[in-house]
């Protein structure tokens, strides 16, 4: 497997994270995303990925793209260990909090909307750092509120970590490093301790990438 991934990226995070956690091995090639303009504007990424995003994961020629499908068919090709509970309503309940993260939150505060917001919303530095832990703060309420059901466990769902816990991760990594204030939010902050002590998801975390940078 080859992925496409960036330090940096929140998406390409949960790649990482759900492929350390089935041990499987990649290769990664990165993909500057701020760098002159932004390599995923470059033809030959764009003939991989028509949406110029991260990641993308080639296996066995298969080119996959969106993170979310990634995990889903990383799941279904190598099924252990799971990533999703077996009983049908419990998987309904990884899968929404996956989404409200993946699908709710992360959209209002990635790359492209922030530079949207400096390069021609004009906003400076702070404005768009309130923006950023707005939404952040509006998502993790209902977040919060989400994860006060018997079914959390250790984790997000029971005591094994599922794909809402792979989505948890990124958006909490990001948030403190905005600076976002997380106190309102105790048990999405457990959620994440208790994920970071494992190897797999340190492994993944951004400043630990040889691409990364300060």
């Amino acid at each position: 497997m080859e992925l496409y991934t960036y330090f940096r990226s929140s998406a390409a995070y949960r790649v990482r994270i759900a492929l350390n956690l089935k041990g499987l091995a990649y290769e990664r090639s990165f993909v500057h995303l701020t760098r002159a303009g932004g390599e995923q504007h470059a033809p030959e990424y764009l003939a991989l990925n028509p949406q110029g995003l991260v990641p993308t994961l080639i296996d066995g020629g298969n080119v996959l793209t969106q993170s979310l499908a990634i995990i889903e068919y990383l799941e279904e090709t190598h099924p252990e260990p799971p990533l999703f509970p077996r009983e049908p309503v419990a998987r309904a309940r990884v899968r929404a909090i996956a989404q409200l993260i993946a699908c709710d939150i992360h959209p209002l505060d990635n790359l492209r909307v922030m530079n949207y917001l400096r390069n021609l919303g004009g906003f400076d530095q702070a404005v768009r750092q309130r923006w950023y832990c707005h939404w952040i703060a509006a998502g993790f309420t209902a977040l919060e509120r989400m994860l006060q059901h018997p079914a959390t466990g250790a984790y997000c769902h029971g005591d094994t970590p599922t794909l809402a816990d792979v989505c948890l991760v990124p958006q909490v990594t990001n948030a403190l490093r905005f600076k976002c204030p997380l106190a309102a939010f105790p048990t999405v902050r457990r959620v994440f301790d208790t994920c970071m002590a494992l190897e797999p998801f340190r492994a993944a975390a951004p400043e630990n990438q040889p691409d990364a940078e300060p």
